[in-house]
């Protein structure tokens, strides 16, 4: 008669917490990976997508102080 509880309880605990264990959705926009444009940095060369880059007059930066030293 345990073993029979002991079964009913584990098939209730993994029932319970199946959800939890699901692929949820992406959020909405670009898919996971999408492909970004690169751009690369005018003063150090480095590659970076042109949304985490720093844009001047057509030009992309990879921070603030290399913005300021191609000046």
């Amino acid at each position: 008669m345990s073993k029979f509880l002991l079964l009913i309880l584990v098939i209730v605990v993994v029932w319970r917490l199946a959800p939890h264990f699901r692929r949820r959705e992406p959020p909405a926009g670009a898919p996971p990976g999408a492909p970004q444009q690169m751009v690369h940095c005018e003063h150090c060369g480095l590659y970076l997508p042109q949304d985490e880059a720093i844009g001047e007059d057509g030009r992309y930066y990879c921070c603030a102080e290399h913005r300021r030293l191609a000046a």
